[in-house]
């Protein structure tokens, strides 16, 4: 199943990507009935006859998850990724937030708020019911679906001393796409090992698979729900492969006009141009 949020209405999504069926006639007005209430909307979409749907504007859709709770965000998650930044691997996930404000669709354009905005592609998780103290084991059934996304980062702002301000460097407006839809784990070849690239401007600049992962989706959720409840909707960034622009000689930020394309395998890519 794909969820969609088209024009701020969730929607199934057909298996091409080209058509959409309004969640409403199943009684799902808005994301937050769907996460509210997943199991019913699950019985109900996997009923639903995908033969009404219409044909709908990609530059329409908003973020998988438009208005969660909480942003879980997991950094130096791939070995290679903690190797450029000169850090240590750690022993639990490095977590901290992206502010919701920041959430934005898979074809965004985001506005340059400085001169070192850098790229970071992930794999994203949505949980689908309340996980508090999960067992690893049982951790994919708290997933809704997976998506693309981008962890833009204010390099400047992020690392401004005497103390990094992680939260506030990577929360800037659009400085979360997500997409271009929720795609439930059981659609994708093997939720824990999936294709992960990055472009910019058409030149692949991160490449990786999700089984690098430090800690996997599974674990992340295991540990970090062992510290705090996560909720239906809320919205994890998994973390980045290496490759980064900060981690390039010479650096890489993005510029006016540039475009980014990430792309997860098995969920599809988003397109991420800057002004």
């Amino acid at each position: 199943m794909r969820l969609g949020n088209l024009d701020g209405r969730p929607v199934l999504i057909t298996a091409d990507g080209e058509g959409a069926l309004d969640a409403s006639a199943g009684g799902f007005a808005s994301h937050a009935d769907v996460f509210d209430r997943w199991d019913e909307f699950v019985a109900w979409a996997a009923g639903a006859d995908l033969g009404g749907a219409t044909a709908f504007d990609p530059a329409l859709l908003g973020p998988v998850s438009p208005r969660p709770a909480q942003v879980f965000a997991i950094g130096l998650n791939y070995a290679a990724h903690a190797a450029e930044a000169s850090l240590a691997i750690p022993e639990f996930p490095t977590t901290f937030t992206k502010f919701p404000t920041c959430l934005t669709g898979p074809y965004a354009t985001v506005d340059l708020p400085g001169e070192t905005v850098d790229f970071e592609i992930e794999l994203v998780a949505v949980i689908s019911k309340r996980a508090h103290h999960v067992a690893e084991a049982d951790a994919w059934s708290h997933v809704a679906g997976l998506a693309v996304g981008q962890d833009l980062s204010e390099r400047t702002v992020q690392l401004r001393p005497p103390a990094p301000q992680f939260s506030l460097g990577k929360s800037f407006p659009g400085f979360g796409p997500t997409g271009p839809w929720l795609v439930t784990p059981d659609e994708v070849a093997d939720r824990d090992d999936l294709a992960i690239e990055c472009r910019h401007n058409g030149e692949v600049v991160q490449s990786s698979r999700t089984s690098d992962l430090i800690f996997s989706v599974a674990r992340i959720i295991h540990l970090v729900s062992g510290v705090t409840p996560m909720l239906p909707g809320d919205v994890i960034f998994t973390g980045t492969p290496s490759g980064v622009g900060i981690g390039r000689t010479p650096q890489r930020f993005m510029r006016s006009g540039d475009r980014l394309e990430s792309t997860v395998e098995g969920i599809g890519t988003i397109v991420t141009t800057f002004a």
